[in-house]
């Protein structure tokens, strides 16, 4: 406790609180049955420069901020790098599954992506604008509403952990036999690379912050089912403190995404190199904060 106390500052305010909480305890125990002891007195300080320091941190709100996107995110997705894996999995298998289907049945992506779409795309690609629907409302609105719903789902991909990691996963499952299938109907029309340079414009950001939605789900899902030396309301109740960090995390991840997809996707007269820049760099954001950077700093012997 000394050790949190004197680098308070490099500690998470979910550390501190933990350990003051501890402290207190303690140190309620010793004032009532060692009132004159020296430890009493000890934990006193203690427990009054920690009150200290999460106290001034209170009025620094900008710090604590800074620290979350800085230090939280990254360790949470640390400790839940097992449960990203298993939701890249999931998503890349029903990819798969997408591409396959829609190869072997053709009536499988109308059957998933609907006969009012699918003909209003053969429309707008006989009339020489395939990607027309990024394009079919002002930038705005459209942005505000692909941002919404693109959180929705997030949450909703964290919520259905309350059913096991079986509830995300379905969230998963349709989500990636989508994409599969909607990227298969486009090679199936000769439109492949310029399909993917409009989807994956905005689909590298948007299409991972659900994956890491997924991961914050099975968190969710895998703590009450899987307690381990917990209780199950204990670990319950640091699974969903992690999900919960982690689906916060998406938030700008979705916001970013939204404006793209509402603001450039449909700006198709781009150059195809200005659309790789913004894929290409959306790529490196992910690989750098939720991959090199969690395991840079707390793994190891940092965990």
């Amino acid at each position: 406790m000394e050790v949190v106390v004197e680098q308070a500052a490099q500690q998470t305010p979910d550390r501190l609180a933990d350990v003051y909480s501890e402290l207190t305890a303690d140190l309620a125990f010793a004032q009532t049955h060692y009132p004159q002891s020296r430890i009493t007195i000890y934990l006193n300080n203690l427990a009054s420069a920690l009150h200290h320091e999460i106290y001034r941190n209170k009025g620094e709100k900008w710090r604590r901020i800074l620290s979350f996107w800085r230090s939280e995110v990254p360790r949470t997705m640390y400790e839940a790098r097992k449960e990203l894996r298993l939701s890249l999995l999931i998503f890349m298998g029903s990819l798969c599954i997408g591409i396959l289907s829609a190869i072997n049945d053709p009536d499988f992506v109308r059957l998933i992506l609907g006969n009012g779409y699918v003909d209003m795309t053969l429309e707008n690609i006989a009339q020489g604008k395939p990607m027309a629907v990024y394009g079919s409302s002002s930038e705005l609105p459209m942005f505000l509403g692909i941002t919404l719903n693109n959180i929705m789902v997030s949450f909703n991909c964290f919520a259905m952990g309350l059913l096991t990691a079986f509830g995300t996963g379905y969230i998963l499952l349709s989500n990636g036999v989508m994409v599969g299938a909607f990227q298969t109907f486009f090679f199936q029309q000769g439109l492949l690379g310029e399909s993917m340079l409009a989807i994956w414009l905005h689909g590298t950001l948007e299409i991972w912050a659900i994956v890491v939605a997924g991961a914050a789900g099975i968190a969710l899902g895998n703590s009450w089912l899987f307690p381990g030396t917990y209780s199950r309301l204990e670990a319950f109740r640091r699974g969903a403190k992690r999900g919960l960090k982690i689906i916060v995390g998406t938030v700008p991840v979705f916001i970013l995404a939204g404006f793209i997809e509402g603001f450039l996707t449909r700006r198709t007269d781009v150059p195809d190199g200005m659309r790789l820049v913004v894929i290409t760099l959306s790529l490196l954001f992910i690989l750098f904060y939720y991959i090199y950077l969690p395991n840079k700093s707390y793994g190891k012997s940092k965990t």
